[in-house]
């Protein structure tokens, strides 16, 4: 039997199953319908389907006879004496009632009748999920230029919010509403922006972001790895850790009123984060003033210009050139306004918006030509030894033999991703996943190096460096002990010796030793490791030679190395 001839067949069977019934108890009838079918059928699919039931019911008018013609789509309107709007009910009760029933007749109809229409509506659904994923030109990531930005601030500042604005396509909109519902469910309603890069479950109850997450984009020449840096206290290390791999600093200061004083008086993180940043060798800054459109500044350019005042003399102090490292500009990290497009609101910012900005910035001199550095930042089994680091110098190809130092394993390079895409070489810049051989991952810690064998990075204990004492409240005597934070290393170290003051203005060193030193003063001083550490003096590698030292969670003083002292046999 046809199978087109089917489903008229059983649509006139149930049309004469219900004719017996009083047209005053029709309506009634259809409501039943009508409340069963709901929970089971979305109020979304129903209009598309009505027209496609009409067209295939025409469409199919020749191969039909001509009584089952009539029946199926002229006699129920004129036989009831409906009106327009009951003969619309009464065909999606049909369809609603049939959709139930897949099993039977009718539903063959549907599937066979709608055929293309069906098909066409799949292509519709299943494109609308991927649109909004944006996916950045991997491909080409190669032939730009690889930046790296840590964007550092205060707790609140919304810097995971900022970065995050899925305008540049990394999150799209269906993965936030998820994070909205989440967060929601933890009431943290307003972080959920943040919980795109914060990934563990630790951040997303706090609110606050503890690793450095990693996310990138893309711009038209440039492509940019978002390391975002955790802006709570007792988190300062992992910030040190993500500044040490970046080439750019974004800090995110918040204009509204009380929280830009909390992050910028003593003990807040703006300072201290904008000091490690200098001291990690990060070249440029830019200084984007958040949650302008709070109600307590409303765009104001008086609020903007009073940050700026408070902020500059210390970005000076730290070591920034005002007019050549620094760039100040408003923004919302919420509504994301001035990230991408400029805001009306805001007439007095004549600049770039920051995206825009980022992509004019020029371009970091970095030289392939010199020797393989790539300080191992983390390491984890997977099919053989993974290590993951910022190539600083130098480029890596597959096969390639390096050396791990200061362990001195020779390795070899199984296969290598730059920002989770695999590629066959990789220049300095780029931030690298290794598969090794040769080595077991517990054999490597975080501040091994990876170098070329014919010219290894120096190790050892004992070095001499210029030290700028920060803040301490009480003098620094040898024999102190602090936390060394050198580009991805941590070791204790102790201050064995102190060789000469140095003055700040002319850079004339004491002829005596001093005894002690004190805040905001400058000396040289000889310091020991407690286990060998891979380090090269300041001028010939700044990468590795330029370091923080820590102590009871706070910055004690930066330095850089002078020179490696051997160690006597």
């Amino acid at each position: 039997m046809d199978s087109r001839d089917t489903a008229p067949d059983s649509w006139e069977q149930e049309e004469d199953a219900e004719a017996p019934a009083p047209a005053a108890e029709l309506p009634a009838a259809f409501a039943a319908l009508n409340v069963n079918a709901k929970p089971f059928v979305p109020n979304v699919n129903a209009p598309v389907f009505v027209p496609s039931f009409l067209q295939a019911s025409s469409a199919g008018i020749p191969a039909s006879d001509g009584g089952n013609r009539r029946l199926c789509v002229f006699p129920a309107p004129v036989e009831n004496g409906n009106t327009e709007a009951d003969m619309a009910a009464e065909e999606e009760t049909w369809e609603q009632k049939e959709e139930p029933g897949g099993g039977e007749g009718g539903g063959g109809q549907e599937e066979l009748g709608t055929e293309g229409e069906d098909e066409e509506m799949m292509e519709e659904e299943e494109e609308e999920i991927p649109l909004p994923k944006v996916a950045p030109p991997l491909p080409d990531a190669p032939k730009k230029e690889h930046v790296n930005v840590v964007f550092i601030g205060h707790v609140g500042a919304y810097v995971s919010s900022l970065l995050l604005q899925y305008l540049t396509g990394m999150v799209d909109k269906r993965t936030l509403e998820k994070y909205e519902r989440e967060a929601k469910e933890k009431n943290r309603e307003t972080w959920y922006l943040s919980w795109a890069l914060d990934t563990n479950q630790e951040e997303r109850d706090k609110g606050k972001t503890v690793e450095v997450g990693r996310a990138y984009f893309e711009t038209e020449k440039k492509h940019f790895t978002i390391l975002d840096a955790p802006g709570h206290k007792s988190f300062v290390p992992n910030m040190i850790g993500g500044a040490s791999q970046a080439d750019l600093a974004v800090l995110v200061i918040s204009a509204r009123k009380g929280e830009f004083e909390t992050g910028f008086e003593k003990g807040g993180q703006t300072r201290e984060h904008a000091m490690l940043a200098k001291t990690a060798g990060v070249k440029h800054l830019i200084v984007l003033v958040n949650k302008m459109d709070d109600p307590t500044v409303n765009w104001s350019l008086e609020r903007y210009e009073e940050c700026k005042e408070k902020l500059v003399p210390f970005l000076k102090k730290v070591g920034f050139n005002p007019k050549k490292d620094i760039h100040f500009m408003p923004c919302s990290g919420l509504t994301g306004a001035n990230l991408k497009d400029p805001v009306p609101e805001c007439p007095w910012y004549t600049g770039l918006p920051f995206i825009s900005h980022l992509d004019s910035l020029p371009n970091f001199n970095r030289s392939s030509d010199g020797p393989v550095r790539l300080p191992i930042v983390d390491k984890y089994k997977d099919m053989g030894t993974v290590i993951l680091g910022k190539l600083e110098s130098g480029s890596i190809s597959k096969a390639q033999q390096l050396v791990m130092m200061p362990n001195r394993h020779t390795v070899e390079v199984l296969s290598l991703l730059s920002d989770d895409v695999e590629t066959d070489d990789a220049g300095p810049g780029e931030n690298l996943k290794l598969r090794l051989k040769g080595i077991e991952e517990e054999e490597i810690l975080p501040g091994f190096i990876l170098c070329s064998p014919d010219n290894l990075c120096h190790s050892g204990r004992t070095f001499d460096a210029q030290i700028v004492i920060i803040e301490h409240k009480s003098i620094i005597c040898p024999g102190y002990n602090a936390v060394l934070h050198i580009h991805t290393c941590i070791e204790e170290v102790q201050i064995t010796a102190l060789i000469c003051l140095v003055d700040k203005k002319t850079g004339e060193k004491s002829k005596t030793r001093p005894r002690f030193v004190k805040q905001d003063q400058v000396c040289i001083a000889r310091l020991r490791a407690a286990g060998v550490i891979c380090l090269e003096t300041f001028k010939d590698f700044p990468q590795m030679g330029r370091f923080t030292l820590r102590d009871e969670g706070k910055t004690i003083a930066i330095g850089k190395v002078l020179k490696l002292v051997p160690e006597k046999d």
